[in-house]
């Protein structure tokens, strides 16, 4: 009963958050309007401005926190390291990549950006394994956090190169280079549903074989956890969520990391609730962090991005320097 509460919780931070998300901005939109424009279609300024610019904006950080928030989560169950999360260890800055190698060659559906989305995203998680596990000790979390910034660092220098060539791609690019929710509409949403809905279902199969696997491989195969099968459906689940998620909103770090230790702090280490209730807090804490954007420097606006890295790092440098990263 103890996790439902928090669940219920979340899901209450959640609709304040999308309420907020609708009536804070630059020109503020009473509750009244909101509610008029999500009931019926109004010809007032305010309820334009809620229709065409803050219900997808808020749709876009609801879909992006979910999957930011179960994609680290599963990262941090599968590796059992607790710095894994889709920004830090370069898989959002892969896919980044591929996007914009694909709108430098005409790719302009999203359709298309959504499977080079994948495919970047599968690159860099492949290398940054690969890089993590060489030398004494294998994949260790710190080795990982330090491949996974290299190739952030690498990924990064090679779309600035890709957008300097074109200045096309640049201005298509530059609205959400560091992490927006300005830039998805209602058809991105659409194309991305059905892949984000395959990853959280992928996610939910492999949470059991998370709490086996954390006993040791071993006791876990004894147990009947087959563990190819749960590597494999944690994998895709990967690609697909933070594959979308960076369709939608950009390459945004942090959200993936702190999400899961802060549901593992609520809820303990049962990833049968972790996931859940990731899902609820991902969104709630990444569409407060957009409404805290565009209060703080007014008029003008923060974007996500930047207020997930500022809020983020102290927490990462905070497990970083912990006396001993112990495995989850």
């Amino acid at each position: 009963m103890f996790p439902l509460v928090w669940v219920a919780s979340a899901m209450v931070l959640l609709v304040a958050a999308c309420l907020l998300s609708l009536v804070v901005g630059r020109y503020p939109a009473p509750l009244g309007h909101v509610l008029s424009a999500l009931v019926s279609p109004g010809s007032g300024e305010a309820e334009t401005i809620v229709r065409h610019v803050r219900i997808p904006r808020t749709v876009s950080g609801v879909l992006a926190g979910s999957a930011l928030g179960v994609a680290g989560a599963v990262m941090q169950g599968l590796t059992r390291n607790p710095l894994a999360e889709p920004g830090i260890l370069g898989v959002n800055a892969g896919a980044s990549l591929a996007v914009v190698t694909a709108i430098a060659f005409g790719v302009t559906a999203v359709s298309g950006h959504l499977w080079f989305a994948f495919a970047g995203a599968g690159t860099a998680a492949l290398v940054v394994y690969v890089l993590g596990s060489l030398g004494r000790g294998g994949a260790t979390p710190v080795k990982l956090a330090l491949a996974g910034a290299a190739v952030a660092a690498m990924a990064g220098s090679m779309t600035t190169i890709v957008t300097l060539l074109d200045a096309a791609t640049l201005d298509e690019y530059r609205f959400w280079a560091i992490g927006s929710l300005t830039r998805a509409d209602v058809d991105t949403g659409g194309a991305v549903g059905p892949f984000l809905v395959a990853g959280f279902v992928l996610a939910l199969v492999a949470a059991r074989s998370f709490n086996l696997m954390a006993l040791g491989e071993d006791i876990a195969r004894g147990l009947g956890v087959r563990l190819v099968v749960t590597r494999a459906f944690a994998a895709v689940s990967v690609l697909l969520l933070a594959g979308a998620a960076t369709v939608l909103a950009g390459p945004i770090a942090f959200v993936g990391l702190a999400v899961p230790h802060i549901a593992r702090v609520l809820v303990g280490p049962d990833y049968r609730w972790i996931m859940p209730l990731s899902a609820l807090l991902g969104p709630a804490l990444l569409l407060l962090a957009d409404v805290a954007g565009r209060l703080l420097m007014q008029p003008e606006q923060l974007q996500v991005g930047i207020v997930t890295g500022l809020a983020g790092g102290p927490l990462f440098l905070y497990l970083v320097r912990r006396r001993k990263v112990a495995q989850l």
